[in-house]
């Protein structure tokens, strides 16, 4: 990168100088790849505690199930990377889908998912979920909590976050060995198998699964 230099003995710097040298700043940044600045493990970890808490907030409330499901929907929505893991769970064939079957899909998968794990949170009535730190793995960062039960033995729960969307937000979640984004990769390819590949159909059965 270009450095400043000195215009006179005095060492004041030239305009011109200074307009150098604040572009190759610039540019040197832009350089940089999208995150590397701005994702950090401190704001993932913020994300996670937020998402913790409002997950406690629904498992204490006792409200029905079906109400439940619901504050689970909009906590995932809220606080996943949604567009990324319905892109994902759907494999080659989201190359292939239209922006309106995308839309329809990412609302059905977002509204599966939640039920689905929504399922697996209820089981911590009566327990918590504590955040308990976070650290960088490659380009993103993986913050690690605890899900303490009444009864059994505690075990991990790992959030994968980045900001490839513009935000902190987790792309995927373990559930002590559960990869979410491996297994719903291999359900929804599975379910899209036996439709024939017929993406409409699956969005259909997704509302009702």
């Amino acid at each position: 990168m270009k450095t400043f230099t000195a215009a006179s003995d005095t060492g004041n710097l030239t305009r011109r100088n200074v307009l150098t040298g604040a572009a190759a700043l610039t540019a040197s940044a832009l350089a940089l790849p999208r995150g590397a600045m701005a994702l950090s493990s401190g704001a993932s970890q913020q994300l996670v505690t937020a998402a913790v808490n409002d997950i406690n907030k629904v498992i204490a409330s006792g409200k029905s199930e079906r109400a439940m499901y619901g504050d689970f929907q909009r906590i995932f929505v809220r606080y996943s990377d949604l567009n990324y893991i319905s892109f994902y769970s759907l494999g080659s064939a989201a190359r292939g889908a239209s922006k309106a079957q995308m839309r329809a899909y990412t609302q059905a998968f977002s509204g599966y998912v939640s039920r689905k794990y929504g399922r697996r949170f209820r089981e911590f009535i009566g327990g918590k979920i504590e955040v308990k730190g976070a650290r960088p793995v490659k380009n993103w960062i993986e913050v690690d909590t605890v899900a303490i039960l009444r009864g059994s033995a505690p075990f991990d729960v790992t959030f994968f976050v980045s900001d490839k969307s513009g935000k902190h937000k987790f792309f995927n979640l373990f559930i002590a060995d559960v990869n979410m984004l491996l297994t719903e990769r291999t359900e929804i390819g599975a379910m899209l198998d036996r439709r024939g590949g017929n993406i409409d159909a699956l969005i259909q059965d997704l509302k009702r699964a």
